[in-house]
C-alpha cells in the first residue's frame, strides 16, 4: 500500500486560525490597512497577457537585489519566508542530520527540517525569552546541518545580537545558519551581507509585514553567491507567481507609504507596552510589530471579550514557556487608540484590576 515517508507521517501539522477573521485584524501580525495604495493601482493595470505568461524572476530578483545593496547573485525571490525555509531544509538536510531552533518561535522551521528526515531539536529560549547562545553551541554536534534563528523572533518580540549571530555561525561552519528577518523594518538591524566573512550564514526577508503583500506570498532568501544557485536548483523556475512579481517594484518604489506605517507601530508598540507596564500586566519588550502579554488564567476571556469588541489577538498558549499568553499586533495610531480603548474596557469587564498579579 503507498504510504506517505515516515518524517511526513510524524510532522505536526501547523494550522492558522484563518477562518471567521472578522474585526481589526490584530493576530497575525500583518499590514492592518494593506499595501500601498499605488500597489493596487498597478495591479488594476496588469493584463490578461502578463497573466498568460509564465513569470520571469531574475529582472525582479536583479531589482530587489539593487534596493537591498546586494549582488543577484546573492539572492532568491521566494514563495514567502515559508518557501525559503523550505528550500534551505531541501538543500542542505539530510535524513540523520541535525537542525537545531531556539523555542518559542516559528513553527516552519521545525516542520520544514522534519520533513527532510533530519532531527529538529529545540533548544529553550533563556529567562524572558533571551537568546540563549551558550545553550545553542553547546547542542552542536558533527550532525548540526542546519541553525535557525528568527531576529526578531515570533512570538516573544526579543532579538539576538550580531556578535552572538556571527559567532554561531563561524564556529559551526559545517551548518546553514538562517537568520529570519521577516521583522526587520521594525527593528532596523541586519545581517545582510555578512556572508562575506561567514559564507555559511543566510538572511529571509518578506513582503507580507511592512508591505501589506501578505496574500501575493513573495519573499526573499539571501546568502553567498556559491549556497543561492544550490538553493534554487531545488525552487521551481516559477515559484513566484507573475502578479506578485508585476507589484513588487512598485511597492519598494514607495518607501514613503511603509516608514510611515512602520512608524505608527513603534509608536503604538512604545503606547502598548507602556500602558501594560502602568496596569501590572507582565510583557516581553518588543523589537517587531506586536507585543506578547501575560493573562495568565484570564486569557480565555481576554481573547473573547476582545473579539466581542471587534478586535482579533492571538492566543500563544501552546508555544513553548506561553501558557497563558496572547500576542497582540501594533497598525497605525487610530487603531491603537482603539485598542488601548477595548483593552482597558476588556480588563474591566473579566474583572481584573492587574492581571500581572493574578
Amino acid at each position: 500500500m503507498l504510504e506517505a515517508r515516515e518524517s511526513v507521517r510524524n510532522l505536526p501539522t501547523y494550522h492558522p486560525p484563518l477562518g471567521g477573521r472578522k474585526g481589526l485584524r490584530l493576530d497575525f501580525n500583518e499590514n492592518t490597512v494593506g499595501c500601498s495604495p499605488r500597489v493596487l493601482t498597478r495591479l488594476r493595470e496588469i493584463t490578461a497577457e502578463e497573466i498568460a505568461c509564465y513569470p520571469e524572476r531574475e529582472p525582479i530578483e536583479a531589482a530587489v537585489a539593487d534596493y537591498l545593496g546586494i549582488k543577484p547573485s546573492e539572492l532568491l525571490l521566494t514563495n514567502g519566508v515559508d518557501e525559503a525555509i523550505h528550500l534551505l531544509c531541501e538543500t542542505f538536510l539530510e535524513p540523520g542530520d541535525e537542525a537545531l531552533i531556539v523555542v518559542p518561535t516559528f513553527a516552519m522551521y521545525e516542520i520544514s527540517a522534519a520533513a527532510t528526515g533530519a532531527r529538529a531539536i529545540t533548544v529553550p529560549a533563556g529567562a524572558d525569552f533571551r537568546f540563549p547562545a551558550s545553550a545553542l553551541l553547546s547542542q552542536v554536534t558533527a550532525r548540526t546541518r542546519l541553525i535557525a534563528v528568527a531576529n526578531p523572533n515570533n512570538p516573544t518580540g526579543s532579538v539576538a545580537d550580531a556578535a552572538s549571530l556571527l559567532e554561531i555561525a563561524s564556529r559551526v561552519p559545517q551548518a546553514a545558519i538562517l537568520i529570519d528577518e521577516a521583522y526587520f523594518e521594525f527593528y532596523g538591524k541586519t545581517l545582510l551581507g555578512q556572508w562575506l566573512t561567514v559564507p555559511n550564514l543566510f538572511v529571509a526577508r518578506t513582503f507580507s509585514k511592512a508591505y501589506g503583500l501578505a496574500g501575493l506570498r513573495i519573499g526573499v532568501l539571501a546568502g553567498n553567491a556559491e549556497h543561492i544557485p544550490m538553493v534554487s536548483k531545488v525552487s521551481s523556475p516559477y515559484n513566484v507567481n507573475g502578479v506578485a512579481l508585476a507589484c513588487l517594484p512598485t511597492a519598494l518604489a514607495d518607501q514613503s507609504y511603509v516608514s510611515e506605517y512602520v512608524g505608527q507601530v513603534r509608536q503604538g508598540r512604545d503606547e502598548l507596552q507602556r500602558e501594560f507596564s502602568q496596569r501590572g500586566i507582565r510583557y516581553w519588550p518588543s523589537q517587531a510589530n506586536f507585543v506578547l502579554a501575560s493573562f495568565g488564567s484570564l486569557k480565555t476571556g481576554f481573547i473573547q471579550t476582545m473579539r466581542a469588541r471587534g478586535i482579533l489577538v492571538r492566543d500563544r498558549s501552546r508555544d513553548y514557556g506561553c501558557e497563558g499568553c496572547v500576542r497582540i499586533t501594533l497598525g497605525t495610531a487610530a487603531q491603537t487608540a482603539r485598542l488601548l480603548r477595548a483593552l482597558s474596557e476588556a480588563l474591566a469587564g473579566i474583572g481584573a484590576k492587574e492581571v500581572g498579579a493574578k
